[in-house]
């Protein structure tokens, strides 16, 4: 299992709360609160939001087999549903 680097987004507190209930839908547990770790499916990842519009996720560990584009691709299709897109 490995880290990737940090990925930042830029989003409104509604499309921030949007992605947390999607997360955790799709059976990824997510703390309460701004910032903490959350984990699914193999994956574990470190994510913090400033309140305002810069959220910063960090994988820290993923199955081997699976690349750090992929699991991006992944968290960024959460964005663009919540965003509408």
């Amino acid at each position: 299992m490995s880290e990737c680097k940090p990925v930042t987004y830029h989003i409104t507190p509604d499309i921030f709360e949007c992605m947390k209930k999607k997360l955790q839908d799709a059976g990824i547990h997510v703390p309460q609160g701004n910032s903490g770790d959350m984990e699914g499916s193999g994956i574990k990842a470190h994510f913090e939001w400033d309140g305002k519009s810069n959220l910063i996720i960090t994988i820290k560990k993923k199955p081997f087999i699976v690349n750090c584009g992929s699991v991006i691709g992944k968290i960024e299709d959460f964005v663009n549903e919540c965003q509408g897109k």
